[in-house]
């Protein structure tokens, strides 16, 4: 059996179902957590008594691209400091030992997700991401570079984190269809090699459907990296373009706790040992998640 990191799930998405507004906003969670910043560690809580134990930082649209996009360019060092707070604060309220969680930063696609084209050159997510590793870094413990739709940005956020001193944790984003591709195009053969070569800590595909992370976890398991995936549970995301909001995008469905938890167990056999959810995964799956987990022997851990 396996020790299994546990992360949390669609922390932002999670958020976000919980405002009171009946329309988001482009800055998705972030907007929720300046208008009614009790959802944000109430959600944090939430996954952390779930059994999750790695918290990421609610950030995911705090960049100074998206921020600028959206009229709110002088608010990039108080929303990263209201979101480092706000973790902080939800850990130190649970029943779970500081020492048994860790805080994941997080190193999103700078522009848009899943929108290749929009994303920037090396130097400027370089940049981005730099300023961001500066911003959180006195608070968080570790950081995951998630949603990662083209390999050159995905270099980037490697390099910043390599030269800050950091390890880098990496989430990629597959196209949906099952052909191993990354939503650039890119073959994901050619993605294990060249972040490989970058000497990254893990690897995983997160945000794309679970039957995509079916397909590629036996090419992940066997690229010697420590490998992981973790879900949406969008029917599509095509509706989604830069600047739109998740109000375009509907909930699967079909993929309930137990289904979720199927596929999670084919991911294990093919060597994955860090777990979790992205978008439309909620407490709810990771709660019923780490029962099953530790039913079948595996043991739940924070990731180090």
């Amino acid at each position: 059996m396996s020790e299994i990191a546990l992360l949390d799930g669609g922390l932002g998405q999670e958020i976000n179902k919980r405002a009171t507004s009946d329309k988001s906003h482009p800055l998705w969670s972030v907007k929720v957590m300046d208008d009614e910043p009790q959802i944000v560690i109430d959600v944090h809580k939430d996954f952390i008594n779930a059994g999750a134990r790695t918290i990421s930082v609610n950030s995911y649209t705090i960049t100074q691209s998206r921020l600028d996009r959206n009229g709110h360019s002088e608010r990039y060092d108080d929303f990263h400091q209201m979101a480092s707070a706000m973790v902080t604060q939800a850990v130190a309220q649970s029943d779970i030992a500081r020492d048994e969680i860790t805080i994941a930063g997080c190193l999103p696609p700078v522009a848009a997700s899943y929108v290749a084209e929009e994303a920037l050159d090396y130097q400027s997510s370089y940049d981005e991401y730099a300023r961001i590793i500066a911003a959180q870094g006195p608070y968080v413990d570790l950081f995951l570079v998630e949603t990662m739709s083209n390999i050159t940005e995905t270099k980037a956020a490697v390099a910043a984190l390599r030269d800050n001193g950091h390890k880098a944790y990496i989430g990629l984003t597959l196209n949906d269809d099952a052909t191993n591709t990354l939503r650039s195009g890119e073959r994901l053969e050619q993605a294990i090699d060249e972040l490989g070569a970058e000497g990254v800590s893990a690897l995983s595909i997160n945000c794309c459907y679970p039957e995509a992370i079916d397909k590629a976890m036996p090419l992940l398991g066997k690229s010697g990296l420590r490998v992981g995936g973790y879900a949406n549970g969008f029917t599509s995301i095509t509706a989604l373009r830069p600047g739109q909001t998740v109000d375009n995008l509907t909930a699967r469905r079909d993929l309930d706790p137990q289904s979720y938890a199927n596929h999670i167990d084919r991911w294990i056999d093919d060597g994955a040992t860090i777990i979790g959810g992205c978008c439309e995964i909620g407490p709810q799956h990771i709660a019923y998640l780490r029962e099953h987990l530790i039913r079948q022997g595996h043991s739940i851990t924070k990731l180090a």
